[in-house]
């Protein structure tokens, strides 16, 4: 019989305090809770989307095939083909014909698009790519559009359903030189969702025909179609991707001009609901080999709108952080300054009715209060990698102030001001290398750097704004969300900056556009969590150096809140709730977490 000892080369340890940094399965016993606990790695419960680099040609009605880093995208009233490589699209040689509403199937190297508009002259025409260039090859029996396809190469694919002069069920077989008729779809349609890497087995869901909008799904097993369990929305204009016993179906719309975010995954059996699109579209094109990642590209958002965007899928059961609760704060308050790491951490002004400068430290377990600020004041910057070296900056006193305030550890002292007064500006870096930018009023462009004795201005932001979050240092730093107000009334923004010591560029959005939010890490590996979108958000993103991904959210929805650490081992602390809070959470993005044995 295999014994604790054995597995794990050690007895079950007694500790009065659960170990720092416990291995997945490892068993302890806790003397103060009386109580045995493990370590336990933390999955997904649904997937995510998030976004990716746009394609170079904004498109809809256009086909897919291949997996997440190896996507082929062509059509869309197009010839136009472009290659995605799991970071970037590349445009290579185009179709023979420039047509939309096609299908494709096989992979990034060995593909065949079939079908399309308009008709006759595209409806029935077949291209052959060999990881190069297209060639026209045999035609479909049945001309159509809007149609299905699936298929593992240019060898052997299946053609299924569409629009001719009327909705069809037709099924055709592909068999690497010409296509020959086989059983008919039990429900014809047209814009409908398929998945499938083999012609032999392969699913189509949602669609349109009669009734307008289906939820039909069926199952082809290289012989026959077969109905099984519908979806949960029905839907035309839907995409998809995966096999034919695990798929993804997204987007669509109901009636125009509604477009739908809705994303469902497939089981085998029955469809569920997961995390909708950042951007609700219709006839966009998927790629994947599985439900565990794929992309969604190019659709629809709105009446004339042809989207260039792409969302990356991360499916269920993948690793991820989570938020734990942990001692309060003394005052509780928001639009408070703030510093440190997870286990060092400096909370400093604010306001709770009236605008404070008490400041408290945090030594990873309690929070203490300490000598407060010079200047009372809400709304304002801080920086700083511990709770014993920090910096404090603009703000509003009443008044906006320029003043800025260095931490010793013990006490704050007036130093250089900033040469623009504002308050809610965006901050990152450590009391002796900091940068300020953005601010209020008037979502200013400015940009300031501290080098430990003054401030300097240098290049501007791309977009202004207040209240942004802001990760990193000041040779490499994060800049992201915020309140802009380009005209009227103020918006939040989603649009994430990257700095390289010398000027900003705008890279991936985050998902959800918000302001009031807080950040953590550096320009590589960042968290975003919080703020106000403008309905107070819970929301956590991680920014993996090229775009944002939604992760756990936070035990406690809350705007205007502090922050300290980096994306691994992150603090948030007091904020907005709908009134002011003291609540502190500690992130760990381990893929693990402490679970207590249960005696029951």
């Amino acid at each position: 019989m295999a014994t604790y000892l054995g597995t794990h080369g050690s007895k079950i340890q007694n500790y009065t305090t659960d170990p720092d940094n416990p291995n997945t399965g490892e068993v302890w016993y806790n003397e103060t809770s009386n109580a045995f606990k493990f370590q336990f790695p933390n999955v997904t419960t649904a997937g995510s989307w998030s976004t990716g680099n746009n394609m170079n040609t904004a498109r809809k009605e256009i086909a897919g095939a291949g997996i997440e880093t190896a996507t082929l995208i062509v059509g869309g009233g197009s010839a136009n083909t472009e290659l995605y490589n799991g970071t970037n699209w590349t445009e290579v040689n185009n179709m023979q014909s420039a047509r939309g509403a096609l299908a494709a199937a096989g992979t990034q190297t060995s593909a065949l698009a079939f079908g399309g508009e308009p008709t006759p002259s595209n409806g029935n025409k077949t291209e052959l790519w060999n990881g190069t260039n297209w060639a026209v090859v045999n035609t479909l029996n049945t001309g159509r559009y809007v149609i299905g396809g699936a298929g593992t190469d240019n060898t052997a694919a299946l053609a299924y359903g569409g629009y001719s002069s009327s909705t069809v069920g037709n099924t055709e077989l592909w068999n690497g030189s010409c296509w020959s008729e086989t059983n008919d779809m039990n429900t014809a349609r047209w814009s409908f969702g398929s998945s499938g890497k083999l012609s032999t087995a392969c699913l189509a869901f949602g669609g349109r025909g009669l009734p307008p909008n289906s939820a039909a799904t069926e199952q082809w097993n290289g012989t026959s179609w077969t109905e099984l369990n519908d979806m949960n929305t029905a839907r035309g204009g839907v995409a998809g991707f995966g096999t034919y016993t695990s798929a993804l179906g997204f987007g669509g719309y109901e009636s125009s001009p509604t477009k739908l975010a809705i994303t469902e995954l497939w089981n085998g059996t029955n469809w569920a609901e997961q995390n909708d699109l950042n951007t609700a579209r219709y006839q966009m094109a998927g790629g994947g080999a599985d439900t565990t990642s794929g992309i969604g590209a190019g659709g629809e958002s709105q009446p004339g709108a042809v989207s260039a965007l792409s969302e990356e899928w991360t499916g269920a059961g993948q690793s991820i952080g989570a938020w734990t609760t942990v001692n309060s704060m003394n005052t509780a308050r928001q639009l408070l300054g703030s510093a440190g790491t997870y286990t060092s951490a400096l909370g400093f002004g604010g306001s709770t009715t009236t605008q404070v400068a008490v400041t408290e430290s945090y030594n990873g377990t309690n929070w203490t209060e300490v000598n407060d600020l010079n200047e009372v004041k809400q709304q304002l910057g801080g920086c700083g990698a511990s709770n014993t070296s920090a910096l404090a900056f603009a703000g509003e006193v009443p008044g906006n102030t320029a003043n800025t305030e260095l931490w010793n550890g013990t006490n704050w002292a007036q130093v250089a001001d900033l040469n623009e007064t504002k308050n809610s500006p965006g901050s990152l870096g450590i009391a002796t290398a900091a940068l300020a930018f953005g601010g209020n009023p008037g979502s200013k462009t400015n940009t300031e750097q501290w080098n430990g004795t003054s401030w300097t201005e240098v290049n501007n932001l791309n977009l202004g704004r207040y209240d942004a979050g802001g990760a990193g240092t000041t040779a490499a730093g994060l800049g992201f969300g915020g309140v802009s107000i380009p005209i009227g009334s103020p918006y939040r923004t989603a649009v994430t900056e990257s700095w390289n010591g010398t000027s900003w560029t705008e890279v991936n959005d985050l998902n959800t556009a918000r302001g009031e939010i807080a950040g953590a890490g550096i320009q590589t590996l960042a968290l975003a969590f919080g703020g106000s979108s403008p309905t107070i958000q819970n929301a956590t993103e991680e920014w993996n150096g090229v775009s944002w991904s939604e992760t756990s959210n936070l035990s406690t929805a809350r705007k205007a809140l502090g922050s300290a650490g980096i994306q691994t081992a992150a603090l948030a602390f007091a904020g907005n709730t709908g009134s002011v809070s003291a609540v502190t959470e500690e992130w760990s993005g381990s893929s693990n977490t402490t679970k207590t044995v249960s005696t029951d």
